[in-house]
């Protein structure tokens, strides 16, 4: 038997699809606590010197997970290089992160590995947001949250002065955040296209230099 769908048939699926999308995405909460004056925002950056950073990696794509090996060269202030390697030692895909300008060449499995470059860099710990106005900022004990944009665009969440988590915000839904709570493990999630990669870090070498050729990629 042959089964047709009809024009009207097709658009009750693609509006079920996307209430279906926007259903997974989660409401920005109120901020809570203290007003604090914007000189209280914390602004975290690179740490300085050179270091190269090793992680393993899972990213879950829908209903496909992918796992490997990677690892991540930065120097201060602003310069970072991301390499991904699947699993059984198969070429995988790079990044090169200068200030905001992204690198990422190789297709669309490099395009799901890599976040944008605000959460790149908060993945890495530095704080590197747009400029906007209209900065509320509350403290509760050692946690500083600010919203940041009217309507609010981002909400960043610090302990101390230690960066934790960062979310983009469209009205009052999160379609992206990255979460260091624990800096061993990072997770980032795009609530949209419900992609979230994981990053476990196993080890982290302070070195002395690196060789000019990295920031370029295909070395």
């Amino acid at each position: 038997m042959k089964i047709t769908l009809s024009a009207a048939g097709v658009r009750i699926t693609l509006v079920a699809t996307a209430i279906g999308a926007a259903a997974c995405v989660p409401h920005l909460s109120p901020l809570s606590g203290t007003t604090l004056p914007a000189s209280a925002l914390p602004r975290p950056t690179m740490p300085p010197g050179r270091a190269k950073i090793v992680f393993n990696w899972e990213l879950q794509d829908r209903e496909t997970t992918t796992r490997g090996e990677g690892a991540a060269r930065v120097a201060f202030p602003d310069s970072a290089r991301l390499d991904f390697f699947l699993a059984g030692g198969i070429a995988g895909g790079g990044a090169v992160l200068i200030g905001d300008s992204l690198q990422a060449p190789g297709g669309d499995f490099i395009r799901k590995l890599i976040p944008p470059p605000p959460m790149l860099w908060a993945a890495l710990g530095r704080l590197a947001l747009p400029n906007l106005p209209d900065t509320v900022i509350r403290g509760e004990g050692m946690s500083v949250r600010a919203d940041i944009g009217r309507p609010v665009n981002w909400r960043l969440t610090f302990h101390g002065d230690t960066l934790v988590r960062v979310e983009r915000v469209d009205g009052d839904r999160v379609l992206e955040w990255v979460d260091r709570s624990d800096p061993k493990h990072v997770s980032y999630r795009n609530t949209v296209a419900r992609r979230s990669l994981q990053l476990t870090i196993t080890r982290t070498d302070e070195v002395p230099s690196f060789d000019a050729s990295i920031w370029r990629l295909g070395r």
